[in-house]
């Protein structure tokens, strides 16, 4: 699936297909999935019909149906090259300071 093509909305309620799958193939009922994870019903039932829900609600949805492992895909940690190791010499960046002329 190209995510790029879908709008936020699409790629919300496609999350939302997929969870319910998921949520079913665990063999769980929308009140079950709510009462593992600490959420509402409603909160489930927002997920799965493709509506906006926080992030936290998610996670918690997520963590219930053993799917956090995804977040590594998801969001991958940054390496650092050889290359900038060198630069750094054991200094790891705090802040990023543009100059004036860059930030124009």
């Amino acid at each position: 699936m190209n995510w790029y093509s879908l709008s936020n909305s699409a790629i919300i309620e496609e999350v939302g297909k997929r969870l319910k799958d998921y949520r079913i193939r665990c063999k769980l009922t929308q009140q079950e999935l709510a009462e593992k994870s600490g959420v509402s019903i409603f909160s489930v039932t927002q997920i799965e019909r493709g509506k906006a829900v926080t992030l936290t609600v998610f996670l918690s949805v997520l963590r219930v149906l053993r799917l956090l492992d995804n977040f590594e895909i998801f969001i991958p940690e940054i390496g650092i090259s050889p290359i900038e190791l060198l630069k750094l010499k054991g200094k790891t960046p705090k802040r990023i300071k543009k100059s004036k002329k860059q930030s124009e």
